[in-house]
């Protein structure tokens, strides 16, 4: 029997040292519950710092993102639950701008749900849902009629390491045309301090978000992963603006993955690296716009400086 896409990765990652799994499978049901916990959580400032740059300055935003006549597309890779979103669509139906919202997201049952609060929430919204991965979904954007705005918020571009952020960078700015626009949030190099408490709470919640990946490898591959025997841990590494988070074997174990056929050994002490989480600076911006053939047009930020969320356009 051929491997789902999720066996074939843990396959592949605990294969090989140092062992890996991706951040992409942290989102099962529960793992979704979760993350919405963390945003609400004291130390996590990101989500509630980008929902304030959004909501005080909404018509900046959408003026910076919108083309001067003429119709567009308002395209959001990864839309969620719309939270923030919504407060720019808010913006441009009170501007009475003549667009449509194509949120884009690889699952059908969440764009589903996305779809139907828009639907009751914003009736005059024009809504083009597109249930695909953001590569075939940014091929597609050329076939758009008008300009084009794309959407990349929450500081999800933080995840890529920096080879793959750039080609990913590259990979938005080829299809856009000289009046289209790109806004993607960043998260901001800050006191080293409160980057590690965002991701190492006091609830121990986000915790609990990481291991539950182990509990889904244990349900959806019957595996054996005692999580008595594993922990969380994360790090942050000013010099490279990283936070990397592992999971960690508290004892020599071997865990046995029944879907996959084998087992893997795990010595003490030896750990599984699942995220990256880049914090940046505006020189780093800039210069990382420019080496994917953008520019950058305009930039929003808190009082603070925590977050920024960049106007990008092509060079």
């Amino acid at each position: 029997m051929p491997h789902s896409d999720f066996a074939t990765h843990v396959a592949q990652g605990l294969g090989q040292l140092p062992k890996t799994l991706s951040s992409m499978y942290f989102y099962d049901d529960v793992g979704s519950q979760l993350f919405q916990q963390i945003m609400g959580l004291p130390e996590y400032y990101p989500t509630r710092t980008e929902y304030a740059i959004l909501q005080e300055q909404s018509a900046a935003i959408v003026a910076a993102l919108r083309p001067e006549a003429g119709p567009f597309s308002l395209v959001e890779l990864g839309a969620g639950d719309g939270l923030k979103t919504k407060l720019l669509l808010r913006e441009l139906l009170r501007q009475q701008a003549d667009f449509t919202y194509a949120p884009v997201d690889i699952s059908a049952g969440a764009m589903s749900g996305l779809a139907a609060a828009l639907r009751q929430e914003l009736p005059t919204l024009r809504l083009d849902p597109v249930v695909e991965d953001y590569a075939t979904a940014l091929q597609q954007l050329p076939t758009r009629p008008g300009s084009k705005a794309v959407l990349f918020l929450g500081s999800n571009i933080g995840n890529f390491g920096p080879a793959e952020r750039l080609a990913f960078l590259r990979q938005l700015a080829a299809p856009l045309a000289p009046a289209d626009r790109l806004l993607i949030g960043f998260d901001l190099q800050k006191d080293p301090r409160r980057i590690r408490a965002a991701y190492d709470d006091a609830q121990g919640i986000t915790a609990a978000f990481n291991l539950n990946l182990l509990r889904r490898i244990n349900r959806e591959l019957e595996a054996d992963f005692d999580l008595r025997y594993w922990q969380h841990y994360t790090d942050y590494n000013p010099l490279a603006g990283a936070v990397r988070s592992f999971l960690v074997s508290t004892r020599a174990q071997q865990v046995q993955i029944n879907k996959l056929g084998r087992s893997f050994d795990f010595a003490a002490w030896e750990v599984i690296h699942t995220e990256n989480s880049y914090k940046f600076t505006r020189p780093q911006i800039e210069e990382m716009a420019r080496e994917a053939g953008l520019r950058v047009a305009a930039v929003f930020q808190d009082t603070a400086g925590d977050f920024a969320d960049v106007v990008l356009a092509k060079m």
